[in-house]
């Protein structure tokens, strides 16, 4: 048995997945979906592995990893919380491959344990940041609102921090995990231009920057830029998380930085060195819970041999 015939064995087999990564990361989470014991969902009336069924998903908030990450979703995306924020329904509940319940399951412990958060960020900004204050989901500074981007982008965690000289500071965070970036460029707005010119790391040559796999990381980096500059932080870092294979993702990253001028307001955090960060300072359970759910592609290779 070979990859593709395990993915149509999981119900797991789509032609949108281009890469080997994409078809894994699918296949991945139609294993975890069957070990938990729950039902495929559908698409167009089929089943789909890596998809859980409706209503069960959202009434039981089975795509997150714990009960505590369960009630911030409650309080969160269900709750009065969610007033303004764009979380995408039902994906967020019954989609395992999507991004924002990955975000929920990998930062919602940690917003009851800022001390390990603090630990964790420091480690990966080599003490640029000492102190996480608070974690934030779906943040945006001001939608739509012409003096940061005049669009609907926003960041999919936003820690706000402290570095050592209690100086308020933050990280916006972009969360991928499937995502190959390959889908079209959005509209071109002159407020980006207008922004790029204030935080001084572009060419004045953007083309490149307006144009797909790279608008959207320009996109988020600018609304960092804009939000630092009219919100007065005394830094502040845009930092795209992604798993390691994931070569659509690191590949326009390497793209990106080699567009700019100054990286000081970039990082690049794969979820793996974020796990090995966690497991520096602490044991928690949840932490092989997320892991078993979104990196132990090992999984797959044992079906394989099995199959054989």
């Amino acid at each position: 048995m070979n990859l593709d015939e395990l993915a149509r064995a999981l119900h797991a087999y789509k032609t949108v997945d281009v890469s080997r990564f994409q078809r894994s990361a699918r296949v991945l989470q139609s294993i975890w979906r069957e070990e938990q014991g729950y039902e495929a969902g559908e698409h167009s009336g089929d089943p789909l592995g890596s998809r859980l069924p409706m209503p069960e998903a959202q009434e039981q908030l089975i795509n997150f990893i714990t009960p505590a990450i369960r009630d911030l979703v409650r309080s969160e995306v269900l709750g009065e919380a969610a007033e303004g924020k764009l979380y995408g329904k039902p994906r967020i509940f019954n989609d395992l491959l999507s991004s924002q319940p990955l975000c929920f399951n990998l930062f919602g412990e940690l917003t009851c344990d800022l001390d390990l958060a603090s630990s964790v960020v420091s480690a990966l900004t080599a003490g640029r940041f000492e102190r996480v204050v608070s974690i934030e989901f779906e943040v945006s500074p001001g939608r739509r609102d012409p003096r940061y981007l005049n669009d609907r982008s926003a960041f999919d965690v936003f820690l706000r921090c402290e570095d050592a000289s209690q100086l308020p500071c933050f990280v916006g965070i972009e969360v991928k995990y499937h995502e190959n970036l390959l889908g079209p460029a959005g509209d071109h707005k002159p407020r980006y231009d207008a922004v790029a010119e204030q935080m001084g790391c572009f060419p004045d040559d953007r083309s490149r920057l307006m144009s797909s796999p790279l608008q959207q990381i320009w996109r988020d980096h600018l609304l960092a830029g804009i939000t630092r500059i009219q919100d007065r932080y005394a830094d502040g870092l845009f930092v795209t998380l992604y798993p390691a294979g994931n070569r659509h993702v690191s590949g326009a990253l390497a793209e990106y930085r080699k567009q700019l001028m100054n990286q000081d307001g970039l990082g690049t955090w794969t979820l793996e060195e974020f796990v090995a960060a966690l497991r520096r300072y602490s044991s928690a359970p949840w932490i092989d819970a997320f892991e078993d759910r979104y990196l132990a592609f090992d999984k797959i290779d044992r079906k394989l041999d099995a199959a054989d």
